[in-house]
C-alpha cells in the first residue's frame, strides 16, 4: 500500500500539483495532507486526483472551514484506517502519542521521521518553500513487516525531485 503524505501548501497551488503528480506517478493510491491549504484551489487538487484523500484543518486553514462538506477536510486530530492500519493525522504536533499505527502531523515545516514502540511519525516537511528553498513530501509505503518511507525533495530552481529512503521493520 503506497501513500503520498504532503503538508503545508499555504499559497503554492503549483507546487501542490507537482508534489500530487510526482506522489501518482511513484504510485500512490491514497493522499493525506496535513493542513494548512490555506486556499480552496489546493483543495481542489486532493479531490481532482482521483484518489481517496483526507486533510486536516491547520493554523491557517480559518477561511477554509465552510469547506467540510465540499471536501474531505476535517478537523485535528484526525483518527481513521486503511486497510487494517490506523493513523492519526494533525497539522499541529501537539498530540505526539502512539495511540495508533502511524501518526502524521505538519507545521514546523521540517521533515521527520522516527519509529518507536510500534509506532511511525511523519512530518513530511512543506510543499510551499517557505522555510527553505525546497518543495517536500513523501510516499510511505506500507508492507506486511516493513514501512518504506520515500522522501522527496526539489530545489525550487530545479527540475528534478531527489529521492531519500529510509526503512523500518514493523513490529506487531
Amino acid at each position: 500500500m503506497k501513500i503520498g503524505i504532503l503538508s503545508d501548501s499555504h499559497y503554492k497551488i503549483d507546487y501542490t500539483k507537482e508534489v500530487i503528480n510526482l506522489l501518482k506517478e511513484k504510485g500512490a493510491r491514497y493522499l493525506i495532507h496535513a493542513g494548512d491549504l490555506c486556499r480552496e484551489e489546493n483543495l481542489k487538487l486532493l479531490k481532482e486526483s482521483e484518489l481517496t484523500y483526507v486533510c486536516v484543518f491547520g493554523n491557517n486553514d480559518s477561511s477554509l472551514l465552510g469547506f467540510s462538506s465540499t471536501y474531505n477536510i476535517k478537523k485535528e486530530p484526525y483518527y481513521f484506517k486503511i486497510k487494517d492500519i490506523s493513523f492519526k493525522l494533525m497539522h499541529l504536533p501537539f498530540y505526539l502519542v502512539g495511540d495508533t499505527d502511524v501518526v502524521i502531523f505538519g507545521h514546523t515545516h521540517i521533515f521527520e521521521s522516527e519509529y518507536k514502540n510500534k509506532t511511525l511519525f511523519i512530518n513530511p516537511g512543506e510543499v510551499c518553500a517557505r522555510e527553505k528553498p525546497l518543495i517536500e513530501s513523501v510516499l510511505l509505503e506500507i508492507n506486511e513487516n516493513e514501512y518504506i518511507i520515500r522522501y522527496y525533495s526539489k530545489e525550487t530552481n530545479k527540475k528534478n525531485f531527489k529521492e531519500k529512503e529510509i526503512r523500518y521493520e514493523r513490529k506487531n
